[in-house]
């Protein structure tokens, strides 16, 4: 499967993204660098380079404070989203559900009379398991 972009001249590192994102949900460096396990000074230096990358400025930085700038809140929820269909696309790719899910077929009156009656049963002995 070809693309008509080369991936690697067109998108940024996935560490700058991750450590953008992660700093701009916390609105800082420091926390980000905490969840990532990188130090703040990796985490700022990826979030310049993805600026530079961008050409915009993502963040406003002032002293003990971060703030987003214009581009980097219209730019948050397109990366979020990126990683969200990214992490939904993995689990439907390796089966993360798998085991959690139960499909009977059975006739009509098996699932009115026996069934349906035994679910409060299931239920009570298997949380969770609907």
């Amino acid at each position: 499967m070809s693309s008509p972009v080369s991936p690697s001249s067109s998108l940024p590192p996935l560490t700058w993204l991750r450590a953008f994102e992660a700093s701009a949900r916390h609105l800082s460096f420091t926390r980000a660098a905490g969840e990532l396990n990188l130090t703040q000074s990796a985490i700022s230096q990826h979030v310049r380079s993805l600026e530079t990358f961008l050409g915009r400025e993502l963040f406003i930085r002032k002293t003990r404070a971060l703030e987003l700038s214009e581009a980097g809140a219209n730019y948050t929820p397109i990366v979020r989203e990126a990683f969200d269909l990214i992490a939904a696309g993995t689990q439907a790719f390796t089966g993360g559900d798998q085991g959690r899910h139960l499909v009977l077929q059975c006739n009509m009156a098996f699932s009115v009379f026996w069934l349906s009656p035994a679910c409060p049963v299931c239920t009570k002995s298997s949380p969770g398991w609907y």
